[in-house]
């Protein structure tokens, strides 16, 4: 009987999934809009007492976009505040919407990712999953991973597409 042999778990290929790699916690938007009087502006008055008062816990854990909606005139200083009183309590925060809050908490993930532990070695960046990762991750991954790796695949170990194969040192005889 042929004994049947896994030539990719023998392969010593190295798979990187940037979706685990992201933070779990909810991504949640904070609308400066509903603070604003009528709509239109920002009233500090108003506004401090609102932040003073209100319950910023709610946002533990969690991941923050903070937008203004609507076409108003709201000062830096405002966005500043919130981000002083959610500090506390969130994973992470923006100024911006729910997509620059992904890429944000993408580039947290990759700086994050310990280059040593893949010095020389053959990696695969997994290509498909549950989360959609966006193709900016792509590229930053290989920033962070080309100084390091021997070679580097995309896709799935079973069926890679080659993207990079560290040229081979010449000596000189």
């Amino acid at each position: 009987m042929e004994e049947f042999v896994n030539r990719v778990a023998n392969s010593g290929l190295v798979t990187i999934n940037l979706e685990e790699l992201l933070h779990p916690g909810e991504r949640v938007v904070y609308d400066i809009k509903d603070n604003l009087f009528h709509g239109l502006m920002l009233r500090e008055k108003d506004f401090r007492a609102f932040v003073k008062e209100h319950d910023w816990s709610q946002y533990a854990g969690k991941n923050v976009a903070i937008i203004c909606s609507t076409d108003a005139i709201v000062p830096t200083w405002a966005y500043m505040l919130l981000a002083s009183k959610l500090q506390p309590f969130v994973n992470r925060y923006v100024f911006g919407d729910l997509d620059a809050l992904e890429q944000a908490l993408f580039q947290d993930a990759i700086a994050s990712i310990d280059i040593e532990q893949y010095q020389d070695a053959k990696l695969v960046i997994k290509g498909c999953g549950h989360i959609p990762v966006p193709t900016y991750a792509y590229v930053e991954i290989m920033q962070k991973l080309l100084p390091v790796a021997s070679s580097i695949m995309y896709g799935e170990p079973c069926s890679t597409v080659p993207i990079y194969k560290k040229p081979k040192e010449r000596t000189e005889a």
